[in-house]
């Protein structure tokens, strides 16, 4: 019988981006830049399926429609000299709720200094899977702290003498964002060029199980997510920014249709809900994992041999 091919015990917290780890959409900054209309910008979003549908085109994602009308935008010049770069400088003009990032710094060190969870190798990781844009992330404060982006890519071509973004290169709907899940499950992450996703693997060889993943979110958007880890034992938590009477409407149905576990303000702060709750759930998975790996050395190691008092 062939060892397995990693030790599972790694623990993932898994992060939405946009009204989960900042209060509004990461555009912001850019639309301030450019002197943008927030609400007109997405209100132009909202009604680009009617528009394609009456130009005889039935099947769109409505979620990626915002990326080819940033797109349109720069043509138009309306956006610009955008580029990756200046993509990169807006996500460092991005804040983030109350207690981020010193928190996920923090929970890294909780599970780094329990001596018995460092005995068993048990240690932990941050990604963030973003239907927004990659770059604006990883320009952004929280990017250090975190092993892991999945966002989306715009690529850039030449037009009078300088690169702008101009094409899709990567990008993730509400449903593809199950795809970076299963890519921390079997390790594709940590060895693109020997794993595939799509890869038959059984699930005691996979590198991250999800029982051991978190995944923090704020809405309905995340069920397809919430559906895979619920379904294979893994945690979920839904945060709401203080005071929206909406937002706490949206996650409290979430928690009612049995959608999440739990939900909270999104307030990271020590001694906050949310803090402790994903707190607790990190401590509970590390200590399923060292009881697993106690149980398994009882059961292969046997007992010495003793001297008989007769």
């Amino acid at each position: 019988m062939s060892a397995p091919l990693f030790s599972q015990n790694i623990i993932a917290l898994v992060w939405d981006f946009d009204k989960t780890l900042i209060p509004g959409y990461m555009q912001e900054p850019m639309f301030r830049h450019y002197d943008v209309d927030a609400n007109q910008f997405w209100s132009e979003v909202n009604q680009l399926p009617a528009e394609y549908q009456r130009r005889g085109v039935d099947l769109t994602v409505s979620e990626i429609l915002y990326l080819n009308h940033i797109l349109d935008y720069t043509r138009r010049g309306i956006f610009s000299g955008l580029d990756n770069q200046r993509l990169k400088a807006f996500g460092a003009e991005l804040e983030f709720y109350p207690g981020l990032p010193e928190f996920f710094v923090r929970l890294k060190h909780e599970v780094a200094e329990h001596k018995q969870f460092v005995d068993h190798d048990i240690s932990m990781e941050h990604y963030i899977v973003s239907t927004g844009l990659r770059q604006m992330i990883l320009g952004s404060a929280i990017a250090e702290h975190v092993d892991g982006v999945w966002g989306c890519e715009l690529l850039e071509d030449e037009c009078d003498g300088e690169f702008l973004v101009s094409q899709l290169g990567y990008v993730l709907d509400n449903t593809t964002k199950t795809r970076a899940l299963f890519e921390i499950n079997k390790g594709v992450n940590k060895y693109p060029h020997e794993i595939d996703v799509n890869a038959q693997m059984a699930d005691g060889d996979r590198r991250v199980p999800f029982r051991n993943m978190i995944y923090v979110a704020d809405g309905p958007s995340d069920v397809p997510v919430f559906s895979v880890l619920n379904r294979n034992g893994g945690r979920t938590y839904a945060v709401y920014r203080r005071g929206s009477q909406a937002q706490f409407k949206q996650v409290n149905q979430l928690l009612r249709d049995g959608r999440v576990q739990a939900f909270g303000e999104a307030d990271y702060t020590s001694g906050s809900q949310t803090s402790m709750w994903l707190s607790h759930a990190v401590s509970e998975v590390a200590q399923r994992i060292v009881d697993e790996r106690q149980r398994v050395m009882r059961e292969k190691i046997s007992k010495p041999p003793r001297h008989l008092n007769e």
